[in-house]
Parts: C-alpha cells; structure tokens; sequence
C-alpha cells in the first residue's frame, strides 16, 4: 500500500463523523418531510397511513398558495437586487479602506447579526409604526401607512441580509490585485468604465456567492414576514408555520416546504449558471 492511498484512507475515514452528522441532521429530517408530504389528512381524524399527491395538486392549483408563492418569490428577488445595489458599493469601498478604519467599519456591516433577530423585527416596527419617525414621515408625504406592507417586509429583509451581501463581495475584491485598477486609469480609463469592465467582472463570484444565501435566506424567512407584514402579507414560511401550528394539518405544510425547496434550488441553479457563463465570457 503506498503512502498517497494511506493519507487517502485516513482522510476518507476523518470525514465519516461528518457524513454522519450531515445524514443525521440535514438528510434524515428531509426524507420523513418527503414521505410526511405524501401523506393523507382528515381533519376529523388526523394523519392517515394511505399516500396520495392531493397535497402537491392542491398546492399547485390553488390561487392561494399560488399567489403567495408569488409573492414570495418577487420579494425575494427585489431583496436581492437591492443587497446587490447596496452591498457591492459598500463592498468596494470597505476593500479600499486602510488600517483601522477597515476594521472599524468591517466590524459596523456585522454588528447587526450580533442582535436578535426578534428585536430588530420589532425596532423595525417602531420606526414604520404610523407613530414612528419613518410612518409619521411616510404619512406625511401621502404615501400611507408603510407597516404591514411588502415595502416593510424588503426594508427588514434588506437590513437583515445585507452583511450576507457584503461579506462575499468583499472576500472576491480582497483578491484583485490593485495594480489593475491603476493600470486601468493609466490606459486612460474612467472610473464607470474601470469599475464595469475590470472590477465588476472579478466580483461576480462574490456577488453570486452573495445573491445565492440572500435569496435563498428570503425566500425561507419566517420572522420578518411574520413581523413586518402581519397576516396581510404572507410568505410560504408563514403558511408552513400556519399549516403546521394553526391548521395541524402536517402533510400539507410539508407538502408546500418541499414545493419551495425544489423552487429554490432551481432558480438559484438557473441563476448559478447564467452568472458563471457571464464571468467566464467577461475573462476571455
């Protein structure tokens, strides 16, 4: 046995608790949610042991869930694209940054996942309160009561996933050497044209990176939803979490978080590859 395939064994043998626990806590708990889905429901008399795609044709034909399907998924995408308007420029500018100062505000974009949660939901429902400085602002420029809305919903999605934005974006720019920047500007270049031709491409998988755990993280979003948009605005999290605790019926509420994965994972593999083939044309 030679000593590759010795280190190879060990390795493989080092990452089997790890296989266990991934198969434990991510694989088991989806399975029994797959086969819960499957499963018929009676109000009277519960979960019943027969398996039917009631569930899923219920789920897909009903306006209902289709609208909030919907709605989830613009939501979440005009979550992204403005993490996306905030989070690059901010990125940027905190690449540039020199000792302390790119500490200090590193430190200032992660601050906010230091707090609850919880707490900046309802800090956000003080400020869009009617009573609030940002409802009372709103009111007055005749734009309405701004809490319990979509719009409500975006502002929090946007201040909770922003840091997810940053982070990636930022680790991408770390990366680019700056003499090109500075050979750029001393081919004549302007800065749009530097920033969209040199930097903007090398940050794509960044911005990917970032674009996929932010709408990945919206769509799934339970507390802001719950908080900001009250029962107007609901989101497929918010059903789930009806289905489960109001409406007891499990089969269903399982049926439509398997339906929002698949979504998921399907838009962020579409989304993956349009953006890949963009960079790998954009570097020759």
């Amino acid at each position: 046995m030679t000593t590759a395939t010795m280190h190879a064994g060990r390795a493989r043998l080092a990452t089997l608790p790890l296989a266990i626990l991934f198969f434990t806590l991510v694989l088991v708990p989806l399975l029994l949610t797959v086969v819960l889905s499957f499963h018929q429901f009676d109000y009277q008399k519960g979960i019943l042991p027969d398996y039917t795609l009631k569930q899923y044709l219920t789920v897909l034909t009903d306006g209902y869930f289709l609208e909030i399907f919907w709605r989830t998924l613009w939501i979440s995408l005009a979550t992204t694209v403005l993490c996306i308007l905030i989070g690059a420029p901010e990125a940027y500018v905190l690449s540039r940054m020199r000792r302390p100062w790119r500490s200090i505000f590193l430190l200032v974009v992660l601050s906010p996942l230091l707090v609850s949660l919880v707490v900046r939901a309802f800090g956000w429902s003080i400020l869009l309160n009617p009573e609030g400085v940002l409802g009372s602002a709103a009111a007055a420029l005749g734009l309405g009561s701004i809490l319990y809305t979509p719009a409500a919903v975006i502002i929090g999605l946007v201040h909770i996933m922003l840091p997810f934005m940053v982070i990636p974006v930022w680790t991408s720019l770390q990366k680019i050497d700056p003499s090109v920047e500075y050979a750029a500007y001393s081919l004549n270049a302007t800065r749009f044209q530097t920033l969209s031709r040199v930097i903007f491409p090398q940050a794509l998988p960044g911005i990917l990176s970032g674009s996929l755990i932010v709408f990945g993280l919206t769509a799934s979003s339970f507390a802001i939803p719950a908080l900001l948009g009250g029962r107007r605005v609901k989101m497929v999290a918010t059903v789930v979490y009806d289905q489960f605790l109001v409406e007891l019926n499990w089969p269903l509420g399982a049926a439509i978080a398997i339906i929002l994965l698949l979504a998921n994972v399907a838009i962020m593999l579409s989304y993956s590859r349009v953006v890949e083939r963009s960079y790998k044309r954009s570097l020759g």
